[in-house]
């Protein structure tokens, strides 16, 4: 299972957002980029679609910018990536069909195992919040209090 760029971004400008407003003030997503060294046309992109799925709210004109839809301890690392459709699995299949995973004898002798494995995974992030990543650093596997 890879998770691509598009979900680590969102993470990333989620936190930084978190971190720089606070849910208080709008951050102004030129801020974002040039932090998190982010193409600003891309964040737009990722940004679009997480103000879709409410997770941020936009404001316009002067000191204008997107602040969180919610408080930092609410919104999920799995909420983020599944805002830019970006699935968590680590099965073959897709959601319409399984015929990727299908072979002559039926679907792959080890389905069951990478179907509980991004289960797992998907458990996991979805128990960690922006504000457990702005508390704490993730380091080898294994959370430990931020310095």
């Amino acid at each position: 299972m890879r998770l691509t760029s598009k979900g680590r971004y969102a993470v990333m400008a989620m936190a930084d957002l978190a971190l720089h407003g606070g849910g208080e003030r709008a951050v102004p997503l030129q801020e974002v980029a040039r932090r998190q060294e982010i193409s600003l046309s891309y964040l737009e992109q990722l940004f679009a679609k997480m103000r879709r799925a409410g997770l941020v709210s936009g404001v316009r004109g002067p000191g204008g910018g997107y602040r969180l839809a919610r408080s930092a301890d609410s919104v999920t690392v799995a909420e983020i990536i599944a805002a830019v459709n970006e699935p968590i699995k680590a099965t073959r299949c897709d959601d319409a069909s399984t015929k990727s995973c299908i072979g002559k004898t039926g679907r792959c002798i080890a389905h069951g195992l990478w179907q509980e494995m991004g289960d797992r995974i998907h458990l996991f992030l979805a128990s960690v919040s922006l504000a457990d990543v702005l508390e704490r650093r993730f380091d080898g596997g294994a959370r430990v209090a931020a310095e």
